[in-house]
């Protein structure tokens, strides 16, 4: 799990009684393991770079360094693919007005390639189980984008609007497909976890004791447990003393049997 703007990434064994806490010379968006030689690949204001896995504060390399010394933007959040192609978005962090984000795909090769740009503040892709469909959203616009997936050629195309949300709904943010096709969405600003069918049809709605819900994610052995991380950002005082658990970590219990999408770990490039 990531804190972004405080520069942390935390790693918590399920029911282990702590957590590992590194902090990190950038802000982060996503941490993604590898398979091979301890390592992960974390989204950073530069770009990506591969970290070693028990010392992630510690950079191995740039793999990509799109932003450079603009401290202005930075990656937000990823999915990997089959191929190990990684599928990321960014935005402005000084000026989320601003229509500077973009969506991208990093190659096994290390290519790097513009999708589509245009975006406010480029969140949550998720990659359907079959993998022939990339959702991506535009928070800010409350808008959730699917595109024809392709991964064998790398190619993401036909955009069209997916889901767009009204205001009591908030602000569409992470989000990830299920084994069963179905998707899990994040709701900044309105204290809530949806899940939908392919078609953007409403099937439950999980409601939490924090308003800005920024991500949810399986995990467990048999990928049957849902975790959902929160955030204090964009709070008032007031809300920050009503809103005790804002920034926690939750687990929603009886998710009707959905589990996670099994992903296999890319070894690490030559």
């Amino acid at each position: 799990m990531v804190d972004i703007h405080g520069r942390r990434l935390l790693r918590w064994r399920l029911d282990a009684p702590e957590w590992d806490e590194w902090q990190m010379p950038q802000r982060i968006g996503w941490v993604l393991p590898e398979a091979s030689m301890g390592t992960a690949l974390v989204g950073l204001q530069e770009g990506i770079a591969r970290v070693e896995g028990d010392h992630p504060s510690q950079l191995r390399e740039w793999l990509v360094r799109p932003f450079g010394a603009d401290a202005s933007m930075r990656l937000n959040d990823a999915k990997r693919d089959s191929t190990g192609a990684i599928w990321c978005g960014s935005l402005d962090n000084d000026d989320e007005s601003r229509s500077a984000g973009s969506l991208y795909r990093l190659g096994p090769d290390r290519s790097w390639t513009v999708v589509d740009s245009g975006y406010m503040v480029a969140n949550g892709p998720a990659i359907s189980p079959d993998e022939r469909t990339l959702l991506h959203t535009d928070s800010p616009r409350k808008t959730i984008f699917a595109f024809d997936l392709d991964t064998t050629s790398g190619q993401a195309v036909r955009r069209r609007v997916w889901k767009s949300f009204d205001s009591s709904e908030g602000y569409p943010d992470g989000m990830t497909f299920d084994a069963q096709g179905t998707v899990w969405i994040a709701h900044w600003g309105a204290g809530c976890v949806s899940r939908f069918d392919s078609s953007g049809k409403l099937i439950r709605r999980f409601h939490l004791p924090a308003s800005q819900i920024t991500n949810v994610c399986f995990c467990g052995a048999g990928r049957d447990r849902l975790f959902v991380s929160s955030a204090s950002v964009g709070l008032d005082a007031a809300q920050r003393e009503q809103q005790t658990q804002a920034g926690s970590l939750f687990e929603i219990l009886h998710i009707d049997g959905a589990t996670g999408i099994q992903e296999v770990l890319p070894h690490h490039p030559s």
